[in-house]
């Protein structure tokens, strides 16, 4: 498999150039990166993705994205494209897999919340690399690649065109693919989340939106990832734009500028209003609740954290929805049946 990555673009992460912070023994059958993608699927933090919130906070509906699920969504998203320019899917899908490991519950309520009370501060991102390097398998970490820890910690995006913010030095093309195919997925299934929540429809969003990326969502999925694919061709290694630079991943000027059209009208007509609503003001509450109650008494929190080195924030943020609720319930009665007033319809 080694021997086949050398068919790959000049520019793709070679497994066998990878390395980790403490070496192991080759696999007999599988990459370095195959090796982390099944480390990342089989960890705890893995699972608990399927019961975190992705925009929409514990709904009651079937059909709401959750984080795993948009987690499974980007990693098919970086694999069509890795695949299209000749880059390492594997890898690609490894950072894909545990890019938002560290989110809190709550989604970016919770991991807002985390940040004003925690002095360090909390970027999901960081806890992300946290999870990999140190929390996982009982304090020892998964002893990931450097390229895949690498794109996990730099997968977040500022506010605005983040494709023209300055890229981290170093970040592999499988890195930059999972950032942009984060934004691919999140953008389209929180759209359709809305919708089904009632919060907006058609009327609401930009003409742009329907014009250049298309009335459905497959359209819309299509459209963003075959343009990355064509205004990327550089990366592929078949013809270059600029001989003397590194290979960048984009899009058109035309798809981005629409891309970041539908991005900001999600910020302002649904990731705001959802944060400051009675559910995200409720999630708050109970991070706070959470981080208090265990601050102050250390001894509730499990032995294990205690011995394997975590602290409050650890704990607290590598908590799911649900198991939230129920912790913050045992210590305020009541509090969960706020949720209830939710128009989505919210688990007590």
């Amino acid at each position: 498999m080694e021997e086949r990555e050398k068919l790959l673009s000049p520019f793709a992460a070679k497994s066998g150039n990878s390395s980790r912070d403490r070496e192991e023994e080759p696999d007999r059958i599988r990459t370095e990166f195959q090796r982390d993608r099944d480390r990342i699927l089989h960890s705890k933090s893995f699972r608990r993705l399927k019961h975190k919130t992705q925009v929409f906070i514990a709904p009651a509906g079937d059909h709401y994205v959750t984080r795993l699920t948009h987690t499974l969504e980007v990693a098919q998203i970086a694999r069509t494209i890795s695949r299209a320019l000749n880059l390492n899917e594997d890898l690609a899908e490894a950072i894909a897999l545990g890019h938002d490991l560290g989110h809190t519950p709550f989604g970016h309520v919770g991991e807002y919340e985390l940040g004003k009370l925690h002095p360090g501060g909390f970027r999901h991102a960081e806890q992300s690399l946290r999870i990999v390097e140190k929390l996982e398998k009982d304090g020892a970490g998964l002893n990931l690649t450097t390229e895949v820890r690498q794109g996990i910690l730099h997968h977040s995006k500022p506010r605005g065109d983040f494709l023209a913010a300055h890229l981290p030095d170093g970040l592999s093309l499988e890195g930059q693919i999972c950032r942009i195919s984060d934004a691919v997925a999140y953008l389209n299934h929180d759209l359709m989340d809305a919708f089904r929540a009632g919060i907006i429809t058609w009327v609401d969003v930009p003409d742009v939106v329907a014009e250049v990326l298309g009335t459905s969502h497959s359209q819309r999925v299509n459209t963003m990832v075959s343009d990355v694919v064509e205004s990327s061709w550089a990366a592929a290694g078949e013809e270059r734009a600029d001989p003397g630079g590194a290979p960048r991943v984009a899009m058109s000027e035309r798809i981005c500028n629409a891309v970041m059209t539908m991005r900001e009208f999600m910020f302002q007509r649904v990731y705001l209003p959802e944060d400051q609503g009675p559910e995200g003001r409720t999630a708050r509450e109970i991070i706070g609740i959470l981080y208090q109650h265990y601050a102050e008494n250390s001894d509730a929190l499990p032995p294990s954290s205690l011995e394997d080195g975590w602290q409050v924030v650890d704990y607290v943020a590598g908590m799911s929805d649900l198991y939230a609720i129920r912790e913050a319930e045992r210590t305020r009665p009541g509090l969960a049946r706020q949720f209830a007033n939710g128009s989505v319809g919210y688990l007590p």
